[in-house]
Formats: C-alpha cells, structure tokens, sequence
C-alpha cells in the first residue's frame, strides 16, 4: 500500500490569541485512536519552533550552516504524519478529518503527497 506523508503548515509569526479549547484536545485525541486503530497511521508528531531549528545548505562545494529563527518563512512545517493509505483519496479523507477537529479561530494547512518508491 502506498504511504503519504502530511505536513502540517502553520504561521508561526502569527498565532491565535486564543487557546485551544479542551475539546480540541479530545476530538484530536479521539481521531489519533482511530486512525491508528485502523492502520493507517504509521508515525506522527509535532515540530519545535524554528527557532530551535538549523538549516544545512551545500552550495558551490560547501556546506553552511543557519540557525533559526528563520524570519524569512511566513508558513513553516509544524508538524508531520505519515499515513498508509489504499490510495490518495484515503489519505486526504483522514486528512480532511484532521483539518476539521481545529477550532474555528485556527488556521492550519495540510500538505499530502505520496512518499516514492525506491
């Protein structure tokens, strides 16, 4: 079965003012079960802030080095799951569940692609 990866995209310079609400937490929790439950979930996690992140450039025959913050990036990876689906209408299924657990006050986007075959 294929497997896909989802990555979750966030604008880390502009978070809600509010908080999640307890249900959220429920409701997330609640989809994370069954989705594992149902063998599709393989792995999934959220990322520390790119601020605590460093990024590895090789260009002209060299490697270079940046620390984060990476103020450049408006929409930065927030988090990752990687799901084995029958096909890619499963996998944006799951991942439109996902999307619609997220308080109204919540932007959130997902990106789905398809891991290669190698």
């Amino acid at each position: 079965m294929p497997r896909y990866l989802t990555m979750i995209r966030i604008d880390e310079q502009n978070h809600p003012a509010e908080s999640a609400s307890p249900e959220f937490g429920e409701r997330m929790g609640a989809l994370l079960d069954e989705v594992t439950k149902a063998g599709v979930m393989l792995d999934t996690a959220g990322l520390t802030p790119t601020s605590e992140g460093t990024r590895v450039t090789w260009s002209g025959g060299k490697l270079s080095y940046t620390d984060g913050p990476f103020i450049e990036s408006k929409e930065v990876i927030g988090g990752y799951a990687i799901l084995q689906a029958k096909d890619k209408a499963e996998a944006l299924e799951w991942t439109r569940r996902f999307l619609e657990i997220h308080d109204e006050h919540m932007t959130v986007t997902a990106e789905v692609r398809e891991i290669a075959q190698g």
